[in-house]
């Protein structure tokens, strides 16, 4: 009987410890996410977009989240991928590499850029007004979500989905410090079951084998719960008080 409680217990300790695994890991991967996909990007004002064409594959392939963050023209260099409008003011933009770095007529310095799945370069170089930032890091996958969720609300939505995943981030550690805390007033319910008294009618062992066994007429003179106590010091026997009418409990 002990033995498969105490399979019972084990079992349920391994189920206990697997939630708290999926707990924690699905608390981490919450947090990773608010973190890189939301908070950053707020954090550093930065603009996030979604890759739609193969021009910039397979690296940035169709779907992949791009995080890009505002940055000065002087401080961009061949190698960098930019964010920039096809033309100044027009909200549509294409996210390329810069191949090559020149001067315009008034001075300015002005970008050739290419895809780096495309043969050839840009038609038109790419002015310092056009450009909408630099790319700070790429999640592959999620720019599909956020396609879903459209351009006009991204950012309002952002933000309550920052929330959202704070919020549920703080209820799994909560969850885990009060089920942690629980788990240490509990009682070790293996510990109450060895600490259990014998059952009445299991033989008597050690030292308890030496008290006389009652009988249900012995048990009727002491009422429907009789307690009896260890009598050390004298050698009757209860039915001998039986005889003499009166019963004496030993204190």
């Amino acid at each position: 009987m002990s033995s498969g409680r105490s399979n019972n217990s084990q079992a349920l300790r391994a189920l206990k410890f697997t939630g708290s695994a999926l707990s924690l890991v699905a608390m981490c991967v919450t947090a990773l996410a608010a973190l890189v996909l939301i908070i950053v990007p707020l954090l550093t004002g930065s603009q996030t977009y979604s890759v739609l064409t193969n021009s910039m594959a397979p690296k940035y392939a169709p779907g992949t989240f791009l995080v890009v963050k505002p940055t000065p023209a002087d401080a961009l260099q061949v190698g960098d991928v930019i964010t920039y409008q096809i033309e100044s003011g027009d909200p549509t933009v294409i996210t390329h590499r810069i191949i090559g770095v020149g001067a315009g007529q008034s001075g300015e310095r002005v970008f050739t850029t290419q895809g780096d799945n495309n043969d050839l370069a840009d038609e038109s170089p790419v002015q310092e007004v056009q450009i909408r930032g630099k790319l700070s890091y790429a999640v592959p996958y999620v720019g599909f979500i956020a396609n879903g969720l459209g351009n006009s609300d991204r950012g309002a939505i952002a933000q309550w989905a920052a929330v959202g995943l704070l919020g549920y981030g703080i209820v799994l550690l909560v969850r885990g410090g009060l089920e942690k805390k629980r788990k240490g007033t509990e009682p070790d319910m293996d510990a109450m079951l060895l600490d259990l008294p014998p059952r009445s009618d299991a033989p008597a062992q050690g030292r308890n084998s030496a008290l006389p066994r009652m009988h249900d007429d012995d048990a009727s003179l002491l009422g429907d719960d009789p307690i009896l106590h260890d009598c050390d010091h004298c050698d009757h026997e209860i039915s001998a008080r039986r005889a003499s009418g009166a019963v004496s409990v030993a204190v």
